[in-house]
């Protein structure tokens, strides 16, 4: 079973460096290994890179391994220095508090807390950092690592060359070693997962764990993703694409992978489903052989959303895209999920109790034509419509009837150029 997981993960693109391979497989086919990754809360949300080594975790489990979800209630006051070229703005312990309350509970959503001889348990290291004094810590814990090994580690040294790093960042790395030390004493965890980036990190924990406690333990890290015009994968014009649905609304969400560029989807088909392979073949054959219709696409959009926003989510959504583009009625589309995806279009307001401008003069101003000529041409060649409804006459103005729960109209120009209007 742990041979076909790791195979698995291979496959999969999911396997960037391993400390000893054979002796990992070795301590998996032992029975039962207990593994943790670390999530920091710089925020109040994770967001869809996270969810790379989250299913990562979620596959270990699946295949009857013990998940310890570590959530940096004290490294999340510190800041990891992996991957940035600036200090990371600290915040307060209480907003930090917030947001460790608010992961832990998007982890739940992928993870079995509750049932099974290995369900997951989740751990904060403030717990065994926060009692610990400085001149312990320095003492007990700071004399096992060599500043040249530290100064020689990439996110370091990058930052060195960059200008400067902070102590404070600079000790990031003895935090999470020692996180690893105090879960292998305290859980006898033998395993941490983790990006590429933090390989240097979770090496100083395993070096920790044999100079203090003459044990043994291994590394798993996972590639970072990037899309294939070598952008930072997970990010929009909009910023981060997150996985908490009043940040990210759950439209959004699907739209987000629904319009994947076809040369990413195999990718991100075999890193985020949990279809069999030869499903997932199957899929990406789809995308080499009619990328037009973007049964790939809607596959992942389906399976990611209804995983991270439940499956009636999953279905408001899909309803509007459908009804959008008048595969279906707007008016029975709840007013959340219309307005969110409303919130993607081009759009014009107007205000509440002013006469309602033509169709024409509406679509104009949304910026969706550049003109209102080219407003009339659309509606002299029958592509006009209103809240699904052809428009027939260039003087036609919508009234107060028209408008959907009370707020909105949708324009549409042909069969796929959408704008939204709202009354404020």
């Amino acid at each position: 079973m742990t041979s076909q997981l790791v195979a698995d993960l291979e496959w999969r693109g999911l396997l960037a460096q391993t400390t000893d391979k054979e002796a990992l497989l070795a301590e998996l086919n032992k029975g039962q290994t207990t593994f943790y990754i670390g999530f920091d809360p710089t925020a109040p949300s994770l967001h869809v890179g996270n969810l790379v080594v989250l299913l990562v975790m979620r596959r270990f489990q699946l295949a009857g391994h013990r998940p310890i979800a570590l959530v940096g209630g004290a490294t999340g006051l510190v800041g990891d220095p992996s991957g940035r070229n600036e200090e990371r703005t600290l915040n307060d312990e209480s907003i930090v508090e917030e947001w460790v309350g608010r992961i832990r509970s998007q982890l739940e959503k992928f993870l079995e807390f509750a049932n099974g001889s290995n369900k997951a348990e989740m751990a904060n290291n403030l717990d065994w950092t926060k009692q610990l004094s400085a001149l312990e810590f320095l003492r007990d814990v700071g004399k096992h690592f060599s500043v040249n090994q530290m100064l020689a580690k990439d996110s370091v040294s990058s930052r060195l060359e960059a200008g400067g790093i902070s102590y404070t960042e600079f000790s990031y790395q003895v935090l999470q070693g020692y996180d690893f030390l105090e879960l292998y004493r305290r859980e006898n965890c033998r395993l941490q997962l983790g990006g590429s980036d933090q390989w240097g990190n979770i090496i100083a924990g395993l070096d920790l764990i044999r100079k203090v406690e003459g044990g043994s333990a291994h590394a798993f890290t996972i590639p970072l993703m990037t899309k294939s015009d070598g952008t930072k994968f997970g990010k929009t014009a909009g910023g981060s694409v997150w996985l908490d649905s009043e940040m990210t609304s759950p439209y959004a969400f699907y739209q987000y992978w629904l319009n994947s560029d076809d040369k990413d989807v195999p990718k991100l088909l075999k890193v985020f489903s949990f279809k069999s392979r030869e499903e997932i073949e199957a899929l990406i054959h789809s995308v080499e052989t009619n990328p037009g219709a973007r049964e790939a696409h809607r596959a992942l959009a389906q399976e990611l959303t209804g995983m991270v926003h439940g499956e009636d989510a999953m279905r408001n959504v899909e309803a509007a895209s459908k009804a959008l583009f008048g595969q279906g009625e707007l008016s029975e589309l709840d007013a959340a999920t219309l307005a969110a995806a409303l919130s993607q279009l081009p759009r014009t307001t107007i205000k509440k109790g002013e006469a309602f401008p033509t169709w024409v003069d509406l679509l104009a101003a949304t910026g969706v034509v550049d003109s209102k000529s080219a407003a009339r041409r659309i509606v002299k060649e029958n592509g006009a419509y209103l809240n699904n409804a052809k428009i027939s006459g260039e003087e036609f103005a919508p009234t107060e009837g028209d408008l959907i729960h009370g707020r909105y109209l949708v324009l549409r120009k042909g069969k796929r150029d959408l704008a939204a209007v709202e009354v404020i």
